[in-house]
């Protein structure tokens, strides 16, 4: 049984990849230039922007997990989101495949986030936020109306596993660290901040394909129910790193500021919803429908420290 992931070269493909063998040795890995995780791998290389290659890509696939992260500019989003999960759906309905489809929670806005389950309303207060609204409807109708089966599953901001040029934990609070300078924090590091463990997350996602009660749903990923603030996070990573616990606040209006240099970080600005209010990430149902204990966050930052420091 055929197993693919699309857009298998990002820390969750990479991380999904090692967890899927559990359940099967025939693992397909496309990406522009996919690399084997396993001996056993199948590698194909695509262009996942051209509606023949997806459709090459899920021919003979039981489950396709779809792990793609196009660049983070809304520009780029607008042209390729839509297009890109439309004619996954559509390879899906063809060859009879089902999706696991990796979904961040950008389509739940403003204080909907203070507590986020499956019931909370789609509710995209950003640009990058209802583009992700619209892939979430176009999922969930073609499930209700076409035959499709889908889980969106749904993860909070990641670190860990290769996770790092993509992971503002990393870019803002280890990297700082580790070159002896203070960590920063977006807005408010008093207010509540989930964060998802990458081998947790891609652990819960194989879960998830492999058990068919699960399709039809969104579920929220396994990952630790503590409230934690922004400075406790800083604190974790400055107790495994052994430096001082000092950090600094971008508040939104330097990150406005900085944006007009620094392209990247103007793409931020919209989503500072997500940090100047509590964002608390519940994955109950998951870990009530499996059983399931997430790693804890201290164990977590303990794992990424210890891996990085070990390369």
């Amino acid at each position: 049984m055929t197993q693919t992931i699309v857009g298998a070269n990002g820390a969750i493909g990479i991380e999904l990849a090692k967890k899927l063998l559990k359940y099967t040795t025939d693992i397909k890995l496309v990406s522009r230039n996919p690399k084997k995780v396993n001996p056993t791998d199948i590698l194909q290389s695509a262009d996942l922007t051209k509606k023949e290659n997806i459709f090459k890509a899920v021919e003979g696939s039981a489950i396709v997990y779809v792990t793609i992260g196009f660049p983070y500019k809304t520009k780029v989003w607008k042209q390729n989101w839509l297009p890109f999960i439309q004619s996954v759906i559509d390879a899906c309905l063809k060859h009879n495949a089902k999706l696991v489809f990796f979904d961040n929670i950008y389509a739940i806005g403003g204080d909907n986030v203070n507590h986020i389950t499956e019931e909370s309303p789609i509710s995209p207060t950003s640009k990058k936020g209802k583009i992700r609204a619209d892939v979430d409807r176009l999922i969930l109708k073609n499930c209700k109306d076409n035959g499709l089966q889908a889980i969106i599953a749904r993860s909070p901001d990641f670190f860990g596993g290769k996770a790092r040029a993509n992971s503002i934990m990393m870019n803002l609070v280890y990297d700082k660290f580790i070159k002896g300078k203070s960590a920063q924090w977006l807005c408010n590091a008093d207010k509540i901040h989930s964060y998802g463990y990458v081998p947790e997350l891609a652990k819960g996602m194989a879960m998830l394909g492999n058990t068919q009660d699960a399709y039809n749903q969104i579920w929220n990923l396994p990952t630790d129910s503590q409230k934690i603030k922004g400075k406790e996070w800083i604190a974790l990573f400055a107790k495994e790193m052994n430096c001082e616990q000092k950090y600094n606040i971008v508040p939104n209006w330097m990150l406005k500021i900085v944006g007009l240099f620094v392209p990247v970080m103007s793409e931020l600005v919209e989503m500072n919803y997500q940090y100047d209010r509590d964002y608390y990430f519940d994955s109950g149902k998951f870990n009530e429908y499996f059983k399931y204990q997430p790693v804890s966050n201290q164990i977590a930052v303990k794992q990424t420290v210890a891996r990085l420091s070990a390369l």
